[in-house]
């Protein structure tokens, strides 16, 4: 996936010369220049090179599991009744709590494990699982851990405006002034925080509620983003594009006004088809509006232990054609070139002259494979930082 005008952007017998971590070069094999034929060769048997892949949305650090939830659904009940009851969210909340710096590391570290598998060489991290301010701080600081012990790269997403805790159970004003923002501020001054995000929906947040956080946001310089339109419409997507967020996920419910204040703020949709899958729904979001109008569309796992328990950015590939009809270029483009513009990296996500040298190298003979398979991983090797 180069920058070319060939379908996937593919060079046929590429060569890509790395200094220093970058790619410095890229082209046919056939033109390389005679500075770089001194240069160490890997030899790739003429397999598929992608860049590495991003999840640009997970929630893949928090405590506990919710099977118990994933069987009441099963048996009739709706995401928004599990919650009401007090399930959902607020449940993870209770383990998150619970659980010590090590005990989050410890289980991050093997749902990051599969993903690194796949191909993954930058992921996004939320907190929103405390909701208080040591265990919102406590889990940017497990997410900010990460790289340490892994070779991957890590974004990391304050999302304290999540849900209301039980001790605030009817006060969402009272919370968001009280222990939200006062996080937000001391999460900020910690260095813990990349961008900021909120849940709007009737479950959680109103826009206006949104927006009193999104004003902090600015003034500390952070970038945002919104789950958005996931289970009503809210106007969230609008409210998150005045704001020139960085991109708008979920947006099932998305309407074309909201679709159109996403293209003329350059926000970015992001496609979460496990959510759709785990939840049964049937409101799929707009994909034939976003193509229309040229929103750029990313795709992530959601990881999470309630509404999106998928742990495979490849699955994710194949369910973003299969349930929204995406074609695998533009499920391919989500993951990489897309899902760098959603986290704001302009240093990844494609193939040229200048980017991080992080790739994957694959067992295929054609890019569609990668969302064509099930349950199957075609990775070969993963290249970090230029290094295999």
């Amino acid at each position: 996936m180069g920058e070319t005008d060939a379908p996937y952007g593919l060079i046929e017998d590429a060569a890509v010369p790395v200094v220093d971590g970058v790619i410095d070069w890229i082209g046919p094999q056939s033109k390389i220049p005679e500075q770089y034929k001194a240069l160490p060769e890997t030899n790739l048997g003429g397999r598929l090179v992608t860049p590495g892949l991003i999840d640009c949305h997970t929630h893949i650090v928090h405590g506990g599991d919710r099977a118990a939830e994933f069987e009441m659904r099963l048996s009739g009940a709706s995401y928004e009744e599990v919650a009401r009851a007090g399930g959902g969210i607020v449940s993870t909340v209770n383990a998150t709590r619970a659980a010590t710096e090590e005990d989050l590391l410890r289980d991050a570290l093997r749902r990051v494990d599969v993903l690194i598998a796949e191909g993954v060489t930058c992921i996004e991290v939320k907190s929103g699982y405390g909701l208080d301010l040591e265990t919102e701080l406590r889990m940017l600081r497990v997410a900010r851990a990460i790289p340490k012990h892994r070779p991957l790269r890590v974004k990391t997403t304050f999302l304290g405006a999540h849900a209301t805790p039980a001790e605030y159970a009817g006060r969402d004003d009272a919370y968001i002034d009280n222990v939200c923002i006062p996080a937000l501020r001391a999460a900020h001054a910690e260095g813990l925080v990349d961008a900021v995000d909120g849940f709007c929906e009737g479950i959680a947040f109103q826009p206006e509620q949104i927006a009193r956080v999104f004003d902090v946001a600015q003034e500390l310089g952070l970038p945002v983003k919104l789950h958005a339109e996931q289970l009503s419409n809210l106007g969230g997507a609008k409210l998150a594009a005045r704001y020139g967020a960085m991109s708008a996920d979920h947006i099932e419910y998305l309407d074309e006004d909201g679709v159109v204040a996403m293209k003329d703020a350059g926000t970015v949709a992001v496609i979460l088809p496990g959510a759709f899958y785990t939840l049964r729904e049937t409101q799929a979001p707009p994909i034939d509006a976003l193509r229309q109008h040229k929103v750029p569309m990313a795709l992530a796992t959601d990881i999470n232990p309630g509404s999106s328990p998928l742990n495979s950015l490849l699955l994710t590939l194949n369910m973003g054609c299969t349930l929204f009809r995406m074609t695998p270029e533009e499920t391919l483009r989500g993951v990489t070139q897309n899902a760098a513009r959603a986290l704001g990296l302009t240093d990844t996500g494609t193939l040229a002259v200048g980017m991080r040298a992080d790739m994957a190298v694959w067992d295929i003979k054609h890019p569609a494979e990668l969302s064509y398979r099930i349950g199957f991983n075609p990775l070969h090797a993963r290249i970090f930082g230029g290094k295999l």
